[in-house]
């Protein structure tokens, strides 16, 4: 089972119906989230792969994994507050263990967005699995 905060998510979908309702309450989520600071906006953080700007500054404190994040694309921050739901406050060693793709399926993400933005988001989970086995 994920994350409570994801779960809440999921619940929320169920409720909505339409897709642009959904598409706004991911794009809300992003809204809802605090901007990354722009000292962090740096290649390190950046994400290779994504049609817009994105960059993830993860951390891992007392074994545990969070991250912030940030785009130039609402959709793509509010993508990013859904990840940071699923992966944010979950030990670093079950990280690499998440079925993102099986819980964003939950979502019905994959047969929404764009090829670019599901590349996208491929890529952000990528940098996610990356730095987590990294710190193992």
């Amino acid at each position: 089972m994920a994350q409570p905060a994801f779960e809440e998510i999921v619940e929320d979908f169920e409720f909505l119906e339409d897709w642009e309702d959904r598409y706004r309450y991911v794009i809300d989520r992003g809204k809802s989230m605090d901007a990354l600071d722009d000292a962090l906006k740096v290649p390190a953080t950046k994400v290779d792969g994504c049609a817009s700007q994105v960059w993830l500054h993860p951390r891992v404190e007392a074994g545990t994994f969070s991250f912030e994040g940030d785009s130039d694309a609402m959709i793509v921050r509010g993508l990013i507050a859904v990840l940071k739901a699923l992966y944010n406050d979950v030990p670093v060693v079950e990280v690499p263990k998440v079925d993102a793709p099986g819980e964003l399926a939950r979502l019905g993400l994959n047969d929404h967005l764009s090829a670019q933005r599901s590349n996208g988001l491929r890529a952000m989970i990528e940098r996610i699995r990356h730095v987590a086995e990294d710190a193992l």
